[in-house]
Parts: C-alpha cells; structure tokens; sequence
C-alpha cells in the first residue's frame, strides 16, 4: 500500500470514530499525480479523496510524468507511396542550424482521393456537380442555386452567371483556365465559374524541404512572401501542399468564383492541386486516445492534426500559432475551421528557407 493511501486511510478511521465528522455525502475517487501538468495522471501514484486534490487528475493515462520534453521526428512512412518521393539532405534552417531535412518530390495528383468537380453546369444541378465555397467562416455547397442566388447572397444584381437556359458559364479550356484564374482577370471572364481541370497539371511537380526532427524558435514565424519567406502551411501525407488563404476577396472582385473541390482543393497553373481547406477527405491517421487524428506535417516539421478531438471538441489551450504539447504527440498544431481559408497561423519552429 503506498504511504498517501495509509494516511488516508487512517483519516477515515479517524473520522468514523470520532463525532463531527460527515462523510455520508462522499463519494470515493482515485486521483492521478499529473507533475507535468498535461492534464494525463501517472498510474503509479495515485491517493483516494471525495474532491480532486492539486496536482492530480483522474485520467491515469500517462506513461512518462516526468516533465521532460517530447520532441516527435518526421516519419516518412506515413506518405503515401504514390506521387510522393522522399530523399534525405543536409539542410540549412531559417534560424541558422545546420541539420538534416527530408526532401518531398511530389506531383500534383492525390493518390488518395479524386479531384473535382468544381463548377456545376445548369442552375438545376445538385450538390454533387460542383464543390464548396467558403465565406464568412461557412462552408456552402456549390451547385445550381448557390450560383442562381449569388446575386443576392452577395447583394449585388451584377453576378449572373448562367444564360436563359440555366447554363452556367465554365472556363472551357487551359489558356481560359489560365486567364481567368488570376486576381486580374480581364472583363471577358466575368460571371464565369473557373474550372481548372487535372490533365493541366499533371506534369508538375512540387518540392519541399522539412527538418527531419523540429527546432522550436525562440519567436514564432509569421508566414510572409517573397525571397527567405514561406507561405506554404505544410504538406498531407498525399503530397498535396496546405497553401496560404485563396484570395477570395480578389476572385470575387473579378466577378469569378474558383470554387474548392469537396476536399477543399482546387487547381492553378503555378501550384498545381493544393488545399485552402481541411475537410477530412485526404489521408487521415487516427489516434489511439481521444486526440483528433493526424493529416500532414508543417513545413518546420511539426505534426498537423484535425481541428477536433474524438469527442467533437477543439483543444481549449492552443497558442497563436493554432499548436499545442502532449506527452504522447509532443508539440503539434490543429487546423483551424474549413470555412476559415486557413490551416495554422505561423510556425513554432524554424523552416527551410
């Protein structure tokens, strides 16, 4: 018997021996020490009380209470195979260490899931002819009376995009594609839905370089443009890049409408396919506790993982940067909401420039 359970023990003899001392109303639980404070109680030390006691949990789950950090490595294995190469170099990190990264080779085809569709063709089209919109933090259904409404949805009587037969005005070929899918899109593509389509795109290639063990920076990297910068969030265990926050507010000013796949994915020239949302279609690796599973990795080598918990819940103590540490994952981030046309808001740690 471990010495706190005696002396409680003889707490209750005490107090059933003497007058003055209530314990009807006690219900008994056995509390966890949770010295890391992680919220996961150790199994080996334990004390038996009506009320939780400082320092303890009821969860007995934690294998290692011993404070000490846990640093994860990228695993390549959890890549999938198809479309994705993955070699080892000697890198160079923005905060200046010198280590080694793993180096992404990857296409712009998910092996995982299809591609599309985007634009529904007739106003009369159900939801499975196009993808989403995302606007004001809502995911909508792109199909043929999102496209009908767009007028007032957006209050403005110049969105029509669809003639007296209810068909709806879709980029046809690559130079449309092209074209259209630009923040300065000329006049001629107004009231167009812009439909990018996989065979435009199917001899790029991307590359990414990630440290294969994460280096926390001292202050966290807001994401920027330009030379010595990143945009990119991270990458799934597809290959297919998180990216930067679509220009929506651009798109919509050209009177065109890019719309996302069900995967919260689209298709440009220069990206090839890429995400501006998490929608829980790509590869997803689920957790053996409670924790939201896993869908990629951030480009300074830490784990990304669903916005929510098992339980339908989001973590309540994630930092700026949408991160937080657990004994079991160590530091990770959580993808912000789909309709938020974001993933993380910076890097916890230091990135290949």
């Amino acid at each position: 018997m471990k010495i706190s359970s005696f002396v409680f023990l003889l707490s209750l003899i005490f107090c059933t021996s003497f007058s003055g001392c209530d314990n009807t109303n006690c219900t008994e639980t056995t509390w966890y020490l949770d010295a890391d404070g992680d919220g996961l109680g150790d199994p080996d030390v334990s004390q038996i009380a009506c009320d939780q006691l400082a320092g303890y949990v009821e969860n007995s789950d934690d294998t290692d209470d011993s404070g000490g950090v846990v640093t994860k490595a990228v695993d390549p294995a959890l890549f999938l195979t198809s479309g994705v190469t993955i070699t080892t170099e000697p890198c160079t990190l923005s905060d200046g260490t010198v280590t080694s990264c793993y180096k992404f080779v990857t296409t712009s085809v998910p092996a995982d899931h299809d591609m599309g569709p985007w634009c529904p063709t007739n106003i009369s089209d159900d939801a499975s002819a196009g993808g989403i919109w995302i606007e004001n933090g809502e995911v909508y259904d792109v199909d043929g009376a999102f496209v009908q409404n767009m007028a007032s949805f957006y209050s403005d009587s110049k969105w029509l995009m669809y003639d007296s037969n209810g068909d709806i005005y879709v980029t046809e070929t690559e130079a449309d594609c092209i074209a259209a899918a630009n923040p300065n899109v000329g006049v001629e593509y107004e009231n167009f839905c812009v439909e990018c389509l996989p065979a435009y795109v199917t001899s790029i290639t991307q590359t990414y370089y990630i440290p294969i063990s994460p280096v926390e920076l001292a202050t966290p990297y807001t994401f920027a443009m330009g030379p010595g910068t990143t945009s990119v969030r991270g990458i799934a265990f597809n290959g297919v890049r998180f990216d930067a926050p679509a220009p929506t507010g651009a798109i919509l000013g050209a009177y065109t409408l890019a719309p996302f796949d069900d995967a919260g994915g689209h298709i440009n020239h220069n990206a090839g396919y890429h995400y501006h949302a998490a929608t829980g279609v790509s590869t997803t690796y689920e957790q053996t506790d409670s924790h939201g599973g896993m869908i990629g990795y951030a480009l300074d080598g830490y784990g990304i993982y669903e916005q929510l918990d098992k339980d339908g819940t989001e973590p309540t103590d994630l930092d700026a940067c949408r991160g937080h540490y657990d004994q079991v994952r160590g530091y990770h981030y959580h993808v912000a909401a789909p309709g938020t046309n974001s993933f993380i808001n910076c890097l916890n740690g230091a990135y290949v420039k």
